[in-house]
C-alpha cells in the first residue's frame, strides 16, 4: 500500500524547490546577522561583582567560585535541576547533560572557557548519578548554600521573592502562566557566565527556559561569553587577548 502524503511538504520540480530555497536563504542570512548583532550586545552587558564567598564540594573536596574556573578566564555554570531529596536528576537537564562531550570541553577550554554544572544534591548523590550516567564532565555540589537562590534557579518564597527569566510570579500570572505551584523550593533549569579578572569573579550574563536551547554547539555557547568567540571579526574589537581566524576548527 502506498504511504499517504497528507501533511508532507508539496511535491516540485527542482526549479521550484531551488527558488523557494533561495528565498529561505535570504532569510536565514538576515538571522545570522541579527544574531550576530545580538551577540555583540551581549558582549556589551555590564556586569557586577560577586561579593558573596560561595562554598562549594566536588570530587576534590570544598572549594570557592573561583576554583571552578580551573585556571581559566571564564567560566560556564550549567544550574543542573537535582534537589537535595531527589535520588536522579531532572530528565530534561539529564538529556542537556547526555550531549555535553569531552568534545565540547575541550573546544571550550581552547577558549580560555570552563564549563561545569551545579546541583543543590549532596555531592554523594551527584556522583552516583554521574557513573549512572556515564558522564565525565565537572560537577559540584551547592548544597546547604545560597548559589541556587541567588541566581534564580531554586524558587523559594520563603527565601526570597520568586524571580524566573527576570519576571515575577505576578507577572506570569497576569500573563496567564503559572508553573510556580507546588510544594517549594522549585527547581529550575538555567546557564549563568561568569569572568574572572585577577582575583576578582564577574558575573556577565544568565538565561533561562528557551533560551537554554542554544546549548546546542560550542560557538553557541561562546556567543553567551563576555569574550564570545574570540574571532577576529566579531565586535566589539581588541577584547580578546589573541583574536584567531574565523576558522572552527578548535585549534589549540
Amino acid at each position: 500500500m502506498m504511504e499517504s502524503m497528507e501533511g508532507l511538504p508539496e511535491v516540485v520540480s527542482r526549479d521550484a524547490w531551488l527558488a523557494a530555497r533561495r528565498e529561505l536563504l535570504a532569510r536565514e542570512k538576515e538571522l545570522t546577522k541579527q544574531r550576530d548583532a545580538l551577540a555583540a550586545d551581549r558582549r556589551r552587558l555590564p556586569m557586577v561583582r560577586v561579593e558573596k564567598d560561595y562554598v562549594f564540594t566536588g570530587p576534590e573536596g570544598e572549594v570557592r567560585l573561583a576554583d571552578l574556573f580551573h585556571g581559566r578566564r571564564q567560566l560556564m555554570v550549567g544550574h543542573f535541576m537535582f534537589r537535595p531529596d531527589w535520588d536522579t536528576g531532572c530528565p530534561s537537564c539529564s538529556a542537556g547533560a547526555d550531549e555535553m562531550s569531552e568534545g565540547h570541553l575541550r573546544h571550550l577550554a581552547t577558549r580560555d572557557t570552563t564549563f561545569v554544572y551545579v546541583s543543590r544534591a549532596p555531592i554523594e548523590k551527584i556522583e552516583a548519578y554521574t557513573a549512572q550516567k556515564g558522564w565525565t564532565f565537572p560537577w559540584y555540589s551547592s548544597y546547604g548554600g545560597d548559589f541556587n537562590y541567588d541566581f534564580d534557579v531554586t524558587l523559594d518564597e520563603s527565601v526570597k521573592p520568586i524571580v524566573y527569566n527576570y519576571r515575577t510570579a505576578e507577572e506570569y500570572a497576569a500573563m496567564g502562566q503559572g508553573g510556580f505551584e507546588g510544594d517549594q523550593p522549585l527547581e529550575r533549569p538555567g546557564r549563568s557566565c561568569f569572568l574572572r579578572v585577577g582575583d576578582d569573579v564577574f558575573h556577565t550574563y544568565s538565561v533561562y527556559a528557551r533560551g537554554l536551547e542554544t546549548i546546542g554547539g560550542s560557538y553557541y555557547m561562546l556567543d553567551e561569553t563576555a569574550l564570545g568567540r574570540q574571532e577576529d571579526w566579531e565586535e566589539p574589537r581588541g577584547r580578546a587577548a589573541a583574536a584567531r581566524g574565523a576558522v572552527p576548527d578548535f585549534a589549540s
